[in-house]
């Protein structure tokens, strides 16, 4: 089983003690005027996710969508 939620980068938090490390907050989209969107909030309606990401090359852009896939491992 595989699901695909849409989330929006709500808050981008850089570290003063580590300039590599960032903290990402993510919440489910809840734009209905985008249709795609629509889909995504009836099946995901709220959510949220935060992370920490120690790696110059990642780069998630406050305000922009993206898409989450949760896989079984192994």
């Amino acid at each position: 089983m595989t699901v695909r939620a849409k989330f929006v980068c709500d808050s981008v938090k850089q570290h003063r003690w580590n300039p590599t490390l960032k903290t990402y907050e993510f919440n489910a989209v809840c734009a209905d005027e985008v249709p795609e969107n629509q889909r995504y909030h009836k099946y995901t309606p709220a959510g949220s996710l935060q992370i920490s990401v120690d790696n110059p090359s990642v780069d998630f852009e406050l305000g922009k969508a993206y898409y989450l896939d949760f896989t079984p491992a192994g």
